[in-house]
């Protein structure tokens, strides 16, 4: 039995609402069981997650508003894809977003801040070592908006977490991928150290530099759609 059936077995065995059902498609969509231009069925999440037919819109509404998913005429809800374009164009913006935000972060951290992110990061160790990408995703996600968070520029922090949420549908050949996921743990410490010893220029470029590899290996993954588009 696959993953995903057992996967679907456990939802069926528990009560969803919308916020939890949006959550795990999320999961879905970001580790890659569900993919590019898939279409999401108001009556198969009905069913997966025992909704009723007006929970189940709402569900496809909000993953709409997150900008996980996209209605195309005649067709209904699918799983946002991206053109080669739109992916350049998501991380350039979330490079001057984050590099903007290593600016002005305090550096170095103060001491408990430090301490807290540490434990953060840890956990994330942890997902890693253990080879499970969705507490990889949920850990990495913490660790990004609690260093994000000590910037004391609430509207920039808002547009980091909104931009990053954009490119979640983008991110999860990079979180699928052992290779990749002890790369971002390795870099996450080196964040941590430039944190620690106050070397601001090194914080700021390791920051924009963390970005790239799920970029591009999207980009690779898809390069064949983007040829035939």
């Amino acid at each position: 039995m696959s993953v995903a059936q057992n996967r679907h077995i456990e939802s069926a065995s528990k009560p969803y609402d919308v916020p939890a059902a949006v959550c795990e498609l999320e999961e879905d969509i970001v580790l890659g069981r569900l993919h590019p231009r898939e279409r999401l069925i108001e009556d198969d999440l009905m069913r997966r997650f025992d909704l009723k037919r007006h929970a189940a819109r709402e569900t496809l509404s909000e993953l709409a508003r997150l900008g996980l998913v996209e209605r195309r005429k005649n067709i209904g809800c699918e799983v946002r894809a991206f053109s080669a374009r739109e992916v350049a164009e998501l991380y350039q913006l979330r490079e001057l977003l984050e590099s903007e935000a290593a600016r002005i972060l305090p550096c170095p951290l103060p001491e408990a801040d430090l301490r807290h992110l540490v434990e953060i990061q840890r956990e994330h160790d942890a997902a890693v070592a253990a080879n499970d990408p969705r507490a990889v995703f949920r850990t990495n996600q913490r660790f990004h908006e609690t260093l994000f968070g000590f910037c004391e520029n609430a509207t920039l922090q808002r547009a980091i977490q909104e931009y990053a949420r954009q490119t979640h549908p983008i991110r999860f050949s990079s979180l699928v991928d052992p290779a990749y996921r002890t790369r971002a743990r390795d870099e996450h410490w080196a964040i941590i150290e430039a944190l620690r010893e106050g070397r601001r220029d090194d914080l700021v470029t390791l920051c924009r530099n963390h970005l790239a590899p799920s970029r591009d290996a999207y980009l690779a993954l898809n390069r064949h759609l983007f040829a035939s588009a």
